[in-house]
């Protein structure tokens, strides 16, 4: 793009000679910039860079400022909607104004049905246009066959609109003929799978990315409402099967379907959410703690390839002739850096903060939900258990959990009732049978897991004589599928195929019945509360802790078994609570509180829970973790036995008191887990860190030695209350250990609690 100084130095004369030539004509002078309307924004480009422009309301108010970039560029975000806005020069003498515009609103913002039924999408590389003329690229790939077809989504800050090619070496392309897709591969994993079975898909870069326009800000409303638009204009095309399309994608394009689906498209057949957050806020900040992993590796990531030409492949369209997406570059350098925003987050604030928690919004959506998600998902964690209950408006829902990581929503027995949905829902048939595009499942896990020899079945809706009747039956299935044992139920140790799963009516399962074991004086755990007094246990925070993950230097979490390096608490480090043998296999589902006394010497405390079974055969098997930074303990109004539910806002705020007992109750996430006739549970105490692979805690430290304690007796009673299934069969003996999916093992060695010196 040329040195920058001399772009400047070259733009400021420019100005001059505009100003120059207008005075001389004696005429208003015509702005060297344009202005494009938008909800709630002002985007300006072309201007000369480092032009310091100002907004001015329709009462001629000053109410924004701003210097362009280095592209020329500017956005004015955060303008009340209204008429009259005009934008001018700050420095120019006289002033270069240009107006009168309108800064939308969303209700106002909305176009009619002709702005989407004019557009003609076609099978390739194109742009969308979305309400206020930003364009978006997109990518469209055809099944075999003649329209209509049915049709699905995917929508991410990713590489989706990225032009498809061939699968491969080219070794597959004598397929082509009877899978297109072979020959013509969208860029998103779900998209991919999606043509396979027989779809049509078009996949979108939001704003911002990619070749689309606009700037990149997380979750934004211009991007909900892009979703919108994208929804509708795909609907109307003639090809598109019943004049509604559905919704695919795990992660980023799985989160994004939450929020497209809460703005309410009315020609939104289905969305299909896999490995999802519950809120921003429990994956950028679990138990008010910054999560210094994955949560800022990822949006940086986003971020530097939001920038322009950052995903690189823009590079080859516009050296290709795509003008448009070279004009669309203009705007990516006014992304929001929305790690810093993050790293100056201390409390949660409703009205700022809602518009990205999920569990906030999902009771808007009305369209059938297909979701499913894993306890121990290395990336987008295990707090979308907050979501489980709150699909209140929904017609038809199917929520799938499990042990495991980000990819498992890929396993077989979740991809086979991934497709059933789509057939009921957005194709609206009977589930028809695709051999060819099951045959290729094995290649896909293959690459994915390293072997081959998981299969897709046939969807089990195949004999329904009517849509009607295959409908029927599956909404009378209960909505909570819960996979256990995940790993230890294929011929491969560590492949994604459990061991036997369980249905519930809801969540919170009914079922649950809590189950609250008393720290003991001598450090174990049993039914009744202690009495009699007893010096507190102690451990030291650990500076390094918020750093440790679990994971050998190169080891990879999707193996079938990972190179986990899960290390014994040092000594110091922790307080270890143990309970005695279970006498019958007890099933666990939900979510877990460890109540506890605390005494700091300092104004907070970093706290990790975690839950591990001791097993009859030596080996100790992670199960769940739970977060909480100490100031931040007061409860919201969900708060139940089992889950604390703490609110995170600053009037509920407070510091302990440094030398004070105090009730702290750290939640865990959700969880499902069978101990065995003969474990026990392990509940260790400690500084956030080292429980998982990409998960890490910024931390707070002290100044010196900082060393807490932990009461367990009469007076400071802790304990940990469990989400126990009363009486639930299990059909299957003791896992192997390894062998869970996202659960390590190590071997068990007994850990010895620490009193203060006398």
């Amino acid at each position: 793009m040329g040195d920058p100084r001399r772009r400047l130095a070259v733009s400021i004369a420019l100005l001059a000679s505009f100003i120059t030539v207008a005075a001389a004509c004696g005429s208003d002078p015509e702005p060297p910039f344009d202005v494009r309307e938008s909800v709630e924004q002002l985007h300006i480009t072309h201007a000369p860079p480092g032009t310091e422009l100002a907004v001015l309301d329709g009462s001629g108010a000053q109410v924004a400022t701003g210097t362009t970039d280095e592209l020329g560029s500017l956005v004015f975000r955060g303008l009340a909607p209204g008429d009259g806005y005009r934008v001018e020069t700050t420095t120019a003498t006289p002033a270069l104004s240009t107006g009168p515009f309108t800064v939308m609103s969303v209700a106002s913002s909305l176009p009619p049905q002709r702005f989407y039924d004019d557009q003609t999408l076609v099978a390739g590389y194109q742009y969308i246009t979305t309400r206020d003329g930003t364009t978006l690229s997109a990518y469209v790939t055809f099944p075999k066959g003649d329209p209509p077809y049915p049709t699905v989504v995917s929508y991410s800050g990713y590489e989706p609109s990225k032009p498809g090619e061939m699968i491969g070496d080219g070794s597959l392309s004598g397929l082509c003929d009877g899978l297109p897709v072979v020959c013509d591969a969208p860029n998103d994993p779900s998209s991919l799978i999606s043509a396979f079975f027989g779809y049509a898909t078009v996949s979108v870069n939001v704003r911002g990315t990619g070749c689309s326009g606009g700037a990149f800000d997380y979750f934004e409303t211009l991007q909900l409402l892009d979703g919108y638009d994208v929804i509708e204009t795909v609907a109307a095309q003639d090809w598109v099967m019943n004049g509604k399309v559905g919704m695919v994608g795990l992660s980023y394009p799985g989160i994004s379907q939450l929020f497209v689906a809460s703005t309410r498209p009315p020609h939104l057949a289905a969305i299909t959410p896999l490995s999802v957050i519950g809120s921003a806020h429990t994956t950028m900040l679990p138990g008010g703690i910054l999560n210094d992993g994955f949560a800022t590796a990822w949006i940086t990531n986003v971020i530097a390839k939001a920038r322009p030409y950052g995903q690189g492949w823009e590079r080859g369209r516009v050296d290709g002739g795509d003008t448009q997406c070279e004009e669309n570059q203009l705007l990516h350098g006014q992304y929001v850096d929305n790690v810093e925003q993050a790293r100056a987050v201390r409390f949660y604030v409703p009205e700022e903060h809602d518009r990205y928690n999920l569990a906030t919004i999902v009771d808007d959506i009305e369209v059938p939900v297909f979701l499913a998600s894993a306890w121990q998902d290395e990336q987008t964690g295990p707090f979308f258990f907050t979501l489980l209950d709150k699909l209140t408006s929904s017609p038809a829902v199917r929520m799938t959990v499990y042990n495991g990581v980000h990819v498992d929503a890929f396993q077989p027995d979740v991809l086979e009732e991934w497709f059933t949905f789509l057939e009921l829902f957005v194709a609206e048939r009977v589930p028809v049978d695709i051999p060819l595009a099951r045959a290729i499942a094995p290649m896909l896990y293959e690459e994915i897991y390293g072997v081959n020899d998981m299969v897709v079945d046939p969807s089990r809706f195949l004999s329904y004589a009517t849509h009607a009747d295959a409908v029927a039956a599956w909404k009378a299935e209960p909505p909570l599928r819960a996979l256990f044992e995940l790993g230890a139920g294929g011929p491969t140790i560590g492949e994604p195929v459990a061991t036997f799963e369980r249905s519930f009516a809801r969540w919170p399962a009914p079922e649950v019945a809590p189950l609250r074991l008393h720290a003991q004086l001598d450090g174990s755990l049993g039914p009744t509360a202690p009495t009699g007094q007893a010096e507190p246990y102690t451990f030291r925070l650990d500076p390094e802790a918020g750093g440790r993950s679990i994971l050998a230097p190169g080891g990879d979490v999707w193996d079938l078994l990972p190179d986990y390096v899960w290390g014994q608490p040092a000594a110091e480090s922790a307080v270890v609570f143990e309970s005695a043998a279970f006498t019958a296999d007890t099933m666990m589902f939900g979510t877990a509180s460890v109540d506890l006394w605390l005494r700091s010497p300092v104004d907070d405390a970093d706290l990790e829970v975690n839950l591990t079974e001791i097993r009859p055969d030596g080996q100790e098997m992670y199960v769940q973790s739970g977060w909480l930074r100490a100031s931040l303990r007061a409860s919201g109004p969900d708060a139940t036995e089992l889950d604390p539910a703490p609110a995170y806002t600053e009037a509920l705020a407070a510091p302990l008191v440094p030398g004070q007992w105090t009730q702290v109750r750290v939640g865990t996430a959700g969880l499902q887990h069978v101990f065995r006739a003969g474990s026990r549970l392990r509940v260790s105490i400690d500084t956030p860190g080292g429980s998982r692979a990409s998960w890490l805690f910024a931390n707070k430290t002290f100044p010196g030695d900082v060393v807490y304690e932990i009461g367990h007796d009469a007076e400071h009673p802790s304990s940990v209350v469990l989400p126990v299934i009363p009486g639930a069969t299990v059909p299957v003996g003791l896992p192997p250990c390894p062998s869970l999916r996202g659960q390590q093992c190590r071997t068990y060695a007994p850990y010895t609690n620490r009193v203060p010196p006398s």
